[in-house]
């Protein structure tokens, strides 16, 4: 039997999840990797209205599966979807049931707040039409429990956990970006579900990492280990988002690696860790977060962080990409990048390091500033 975690109140989900927004170009892409995902024991399919015409496919996909009575080894398919924040109450209605029409569904199993990323998000979803819809949806059966997904501030994210409104989260869990998984173990410990956003693309481009990472992480594949940081941290499911059933065979290979860091595994963190400490020497940004506020809102340690990557593991391509989309995303990412500093030394005496932050801002847009590149959605 393929390994299940709990999820929350809802039925237990995979190890792994199918993110639909790669499989965008035709129902039958999206049915072929649907049935790959099954192959690979996953139960559990993520997606949004947003994402394009992916409802519409993955309902399509979902239909002629079930008709051909070939779903997932044990039990249903679990289908999570999303619901844009600032909606009013009849917006967010009509939302809702034209995303179950799509997926030929008259329930969904989860459904997220799709990005609470800012104070008003928030607001929307526990006091403002969204508590209204978050209610109606669920006396009306219409969903199982209600999550939400974040791009937002560590401190907003630990609002909405506290809250109790919510049953899981999906949030940006990364190897080489931990500092959210403190807020994954305070969800966890409320028993809630916690979904892992992109742990490959957003979590450096795993996928295709460079020579240097790959050398680092050796014998292990970078993004194997990844993966089993995170599963070993007891995060609930990893999502993967696939263009054809070819990109499921890690998610196959793992779909029952849920147990803690083997000894080699660890070694490899700290020496993953200790490499990168090294080659940025006294330039090394250690993300503790003391350099905020900035006077200027330039989010330092975001900037510093793409520096130690590209500077540290040689994942200039990825830290380019991520830079490029600062003020080009709405709400979604930064809006601020490190032309921004004034070079005011407000940050200065807060540093543990005694980094020369301005400078250092400088060196990074420097570095990684170049033409931009198409986000995937909108």
């Amino acid at each position: 039997m393929t390994r299940r975690r709990a999820f929350g109140d809802g039925p237990a989900v995979s190890l792994f999840t199918l993110g639909t927004m790669r499989a965008l170009q035709s129902q039958q892409q999206m049915l072929s990797v649907l049935r790959g995902a099954r192959d690979a024991g996953i139960n559990h399919v993520e997606t949004a209205p947003a994402y394009g015409p992916a409802e519409t496919f993955l309902g399509q996909a979902l239909r002629q599966l079930d008709q051909e009575e070939t779903g997932p080894a044990e039990g249903d398919w679990v289908i999570t979807s999303k619901l844009l924040p600032g909606q009013t109450l009849d917006q967010a209605r009509r939302a809702l049931d034209a995303s179950l029409e799509r997926l030929h569904r008259p329930r969904l199993d989860n459904l997220a707040i799709h990005g609470i990323n800012r104070e008003e998000h928030l607001h929307w979803a526990l006091i403002g039409d969204g508590a209204q819809l978050i209610d109606w949806a669920l006396t009306s059966g219409r969903i199982g429990q209600v999550g939400f997904t974040s791009h937002g501030s560590n401190a907003l994210i630990q609002q909405a956990i506290h809250s109790g409104r919510f049953r899981f989260c999906g949030l940006h869990l990364h190897l080489l970006d931990p500092q959210r998984i403190p807020l994954a173990e305070k969800a966890l410990a409320q028993k809630m579900g916690v979904l892992a956003i992109s742990p490959a693309d957003k979590g450096g481009r795993l996928q295709a990492p460079s020579d240097q990472l790959v050398s680092d992480c050796a014998p292990f594949a970078p993004l194997a280990l990844a993966y089993r940081f995170l599963l070993a941290a007891g995060v609930s499911t990893l999502t993967v988002g696939a263009e054809t059933p070819t990109d499921l065979r890690l998610a196959t290979a793992l779909a029952n690696q849920d147990g803690p860091l083997m000894e080699q595994e660890t070694k490899v963190l700290a020496r993953l860790e200790a490499l990168r400490s090294e080659r940025l020497g006294s330039e090394f940004c250690g993300q503790c977060r003391d350099c905020l506020p900035c006077p200027s809102e330039v989010p330092i340690p975001e900037l510093l962080r793409l520096r130690n990557l590209a500077l540290g593991h040689d994942l200039k391509e990825f830290a380019e990409e991520r830079y490029n989309l600062i003020g080009r995303a709405g709400h979604w990412w930064e809006t601020v990048n490190a032309e921004a500093c004034a070079h005011c030394g407000d940050c200065l005496p807060r540093c543990p390091n005694h980094l020369p932050i301005p400078d250092l801002l400088d060196d990074t847009h420097r570095r990684l500033a170049a033409a931009p590149r198409r986000r995937l959605w909108g």
